[in-house]
């Protein structure tokens, strides 16, 4: 199939298994959600997927192939990027500039040419282009450290996006955003490009429920269940498990 295809996933530190028996398919398009209770193996999950760790079973393939050798930095070339949890960005360095390391990095140029990039025309294009994906020209040469942090989030997309990526794992996008911003994570979500693989891993079901078009259900380290937000929101036993509750 054509994007990622993940079959009987399983990861053992030990004797303790946080990954069991796992079978995932993210395909072009699609906007799924993994949700599930503190520890029952999402970040571990999306690790195995992007490389950071080595799984103790099963296999990743992307386009029908596995992948199942390559490091991290290999997988993110290949075109399978993640956003973290805690942002990643160069605090002292402008919008414009941490926008700009990414083009760099992706068309191997380097450090070297991160001054010198000023004057490239097609980087500095495809800058502008990010920052009117995200809103964010008005910010464009104010220091990461001076903005909101939503705003920060929405340059860390950015930022991501400049790797030209067709698998996109959001890492809780909306972790410490305060509830007066969240709308800035909504919407950059709504404008990623249609083709784009996208999961969230993500906390907030109020926003999970609002992006997300199908959503797996992960309880110790095993997939529960998989289905549409209404399906998930009118399961018994995830409302037991987890959601506390029927969800409007």
């Amino acid at each position: 199939m054509q994007g990622l295809e993940v079959r009987g996933l399983t990861k053992r530190f030990g004797g303790l298994t946080v990954a069991e028996d796992i079978d995932f398919d993210l395909g072009p398009g699609d906007r799924k959600a993994l949700i599930g209770p503190n520890g029952a193996g999402k970040s571990t999950f999306s690790n195995l997927v992007t490389g950071i760790l080595t799984p103790t079973a099963g296999s990743v393939r992307f386009d029908g192939r596995d992948i199942g050798g390559l490091n991290e930095a290999q997988r993110v070339r290949l075109g399978i990027a993640k956003t973290f949890q805690i942002t990643t960005l160069f605090q002292d360095l402008t919008v414009r500039e941490n926008l700009r390391l990414p083009i760099l990095e992706r068309e191997r140029r380097g450090y070297r040419f991160f001054r010198a990039a000023d004057g490239n025309a097609q980087t500095e294009a495809e800058v502008r282009d990010l920052m009117d994906q995200f809103d964010l020209g008005p910010l464009a040469d104010s220091k990461v450290a001076n903005l909101a942090y939503g705003q920060q989030r929405l340059v860390e997309l950015a930022l991501t996006l400049a790797l030209k990526p067709r698998v996109l794992i959001l890492d809780e996008p909306a972790a410490g955003v305060p509830s007066s911003e969240t709308h800035l994570i909504d919407d950059a979500i709504e404008r990623l490009p249609a083709d784009l693989a996208v999961l969230i891993i993500e906390h907030d079901m109020d926003l999970v429920f609002r992006v997300a078009r199908r959503i797996v259900v992960l309880v110790q380290g095993r997939i529960l269940t998989e289905g549409t937000p209404e399906e998930i929101a009118a399961d018994a036993k995830v409302r037991e498990l987890y959601l506390g509750g029927s969800h409007d």
